[in-house]
Parts: C-alpha cells; structure tokens; sequence
C-alpha cells in the first residue's frame, strides 16, 4: 500500500511538471539551467523572434538617401536604399562656358554580415546608377577657346555650341564596412549608423558635341563649320579622351555615409 502511494505521488509530481511545457508549448529542454556554469545570460532571442523590419534617412557621398532592411539570421541584415542629390552651377574650361547639372540617383541593395559587435561588412549592388553630369556649351562670337592644346577662334557669325556629358554604367558592384545595426538585436529602437565604401562603376563615359564655326587666325576670315573641320573633330575626340583619363579614379567611387534609424 506504502509502494502504491509513493508511486502515484510520483506521477502526480511528473504529470505537474510536463503540464505547462504541453499547454504553452514550452521546450522544457531549453529552459533547462546548467547550474554548474551559473546563470545563463540573456539572450536577445528570449521571448522574441528575429527584427522584421527597420528604416533610415541619410547623408552621403551618394546623397541624401532612404533605407530600409529586415533581419535573414542573428547576425545578418539585408538592406534596400535610394539615394538623391542635384547640383547645377557654372564652370569655364580653356574658355568654353559650360552651365551643368551634376545628378547622383542611384538604388542599391546590401548584404550585412556582423562581425562583432555593430561592426559589419556589406557586399551589395547598385542596381541603378544614374550619377551623371550634363551641360550645355559655349563660347561667345569673336572668343579664342581650347581644344587639345590648339587654340581657335569662334565665328562671329555661327559661334561654337554644343553638349557635354559624363555617364557611367548603370549596374555596378559596391563594397562597404560600417558602424551601427538598422535593426538591433535588443529592445532598442533608435540607430545611428554609419558606412564607408566604394562603388566599382568603371570607366567614365565623357561626350563633348560642339557645332558652330570655328576660324584659324581671327574669327572673320578662313572660317569653317566643325562639321566640315576634319582637324577639329580630332581635337574633340581627343580632349574627350583626356577627360576620361582625368576621371579615371572615379572607377572607384567612394561612399561615406551617416544615417539614422527606427526599428520597428
């Protein structure tokens, strides 16, 4: 009878412990203590899932942008961002007068992996590049002006015009590291984030298309339309060309950027 009762006794202690892991659907497993290596610390997973989503406002070398991210693993983020920024202003150049608007507009997507802390490294894509420069071209009747080194008259009648633009490709690569989580792993909301990197966008693309006369000795006399001007269409392609090669360290385009977010 003793035997009897001692064993129900067990079973009623056993079938108390098991009832709260059947009805909330607790891991009795994990919420089991090693009290040999003392009390587990905190972990950001307790009681919560991964962070869903989280948003941005910054500033930069790609301009004024907007991003956004969620959560793949505990220690990996993918972020989503839009960038803008407009400029228009003046310039002479071996005395051609451009007025230009220079346009960063770009769309990138960005894997962050941490490494320790809010230290992180981010491959991504810019999978729109629109940076661009574009101008219009001038230079006034009767004025000497520069291409290639040689010196030319604009006609008074039929002075020199045209464009200019500078472009590049509209997908590239781009390689970050930064400071700060869009979406941290604790009850925090507020973040301040910050990145540095490059976009490979490659070779520069520079066009120079000017029409108009030009004159050899005074801008009267010996006039010709560009056009008709084989000597001064080489003299264009070439001060494109040097264009370009002064450009070439923008293949890497740097970004520097600071931003400040909000988890959800």
């Amino acid at each position: 009878m003793l035997k009897r009762s001692a064993l129900a006794a067990s079973l009623a202690v056993c079938v108390a412990g098991l009832l709260p892991a059947l009805c909330f659907g607790q891991d009795t497993s994990q919420g089991a203590t090693d009290t040999s290596a003392g009390s587990p610390s905190p972990s950001p997973a307790a009681g919560q899932g991964l962070p869903r989503f989280g948003i941005q406002v910054s500033a930069g070398s790609l301009g004024a942008g907007i991003q956004a991210a969620t959560a793949v693993t505990r220690r990996s983020n993918v972020r989503f961002g839009v960038n803008y920024f407009r400029y228009s202003g003046s310039i002479t150049s071996d005395n051609i007068a451009y007025n230009g608007t220079l346009r960063l507009e770009s769309a990138e997507v960005l894997y962050d992996q941490y490494i320790a802390g809010g230290f992180h490294i981010s491959p991504g894509v810019m999978v729109y590049d629109g940076n661009q420069g574009t101008a219009s071209a001038s230079v006034s009747g009767g004025q000497t002006f520069t291409l290639n080194g040689v010196t030319y008259y604009s006609a008074n009648v039929g002075s020199v015009s045209g464009t200019a633009s500078i472009t590049s490709r509209k997908v590239a690569p781009e390689l970050l590291i930064g400071f700060g989580n869009l979406l941290p792993r604790s009850v925090r909301h507020f973040t301040v984030n910050f990145d540095l990197g490059v976009v490979y966008q490659g070779s520069a693309n520079a066009k120079l298309n000017l029409t108009g006369s030009t004159c050899p000795n005074d801008p009267i006399s010996g006039c010709l339309p560009i056009g008709a001007n084989a000597a001064v269409q080489n003299n264009i392609q070439l001060e494109q060309t040097k264009i370009n090669n002064s450009l070439g360290p923008f293949k890497f385009y740097p970004v520097l950027r600071l931003g400040f977010g909000y988890k959800f």
